[in-house]
C-alpha cells in the first residue's frame, strides 16, 4: 500500500522485529567500513576499553534502517532521506545482542514551496534484548503528498 503525506500522523509508532548480530558479521562490516581494532581484532579488543569486540555504530545505524524497512513503517511510499540529527550511541553492541527499533513520528509537514510533497520527522531508538537503548537519532524524510494538482501542462491530443 502506498502511503502519502496525509496518511502519516504525529505520535504514530512503529516497532520492528529483532535481529541478532554476530561477531563474524560485526568484523566483516568493520573491516569494510570502520576498521578500528575494537571492531576487527578480538585480541586487541580484549585489552581495549570495552573488554572485547563491539559493533561499529555505523553498522547499527544501517541495521536500524534495514529493520525499519522490513517492518513496513512507510508502506510502499518512496521515502527520500534528507538527514539525520542528534545521532547518539548510548551503549555498546556486543556479539549475540538482539536489536530492534522503535520509530515515532514527531512531525509531519507539507512543503510551503513544493505542495506536492512534505517531510516526516521521526525519533528512532535502537534497543537490545535487555531493553537498553543502544542508539538514538532523529530522521527526516521526504514523501509525496496525495491529491495535489500536477503542475505539468495538459496533454493535447
Amino acid at each position: 500500500m502506498v502511503k502519502y503525506l496525509e496518511d502519516f500522523r504525529e505520535g504514530e509508532i512503529w516497532q520492528s522485529g529483532s535481529i541478532v548480530i554476530g561477531e563474524e558479521e560485526m568484523i566483516a562490516y568493520a573491516r569494510a567500513n570502520d576498521p578500528q581494532p575494537i571492531h576487527v581484532d578480538p585480541d586487541a579488543a580484549k585489552n581495549g576499553p570495552f573488554g572485547g569486540i563491539i559493533a561499529s555504530g555505523w553498522q547499527i545505524a544501517a541495521l536500524s534502517m534495514r529493520l525499519f524497512v522490513e517492518a513496513g513503517g512507510h508502506g510502499d511510499a518512496p521515502i527520500v532521506g534528507i538527514g539525520i540529527d542528534e545521532l547518539r550511541w548510548k551503549q555498546v553492541v556486543r556479539p549475540g545482542d538482539a536489536l530492534r527499533t522503535t520509530r515515532e513520528i514527531v512531525e509531519v509537514r507539507r512543503s510551503a514551496s513544493k505542495p506536492d510533497r512534505g517531510t516526516i520527522r521521526t525519533r528512532v531508538a535502537v534497543l537490545n534484548q535487555r531493553d537498553e537503548t543502544v542508539m538514538t537519532y532523529y530522521a527526516l524524510g521526504q514523501v509525496r503528498a496525495h491529491g495535489t494538482l500536477s503542475l505539468a501542462a495538459p496533454c493535447k491530443a
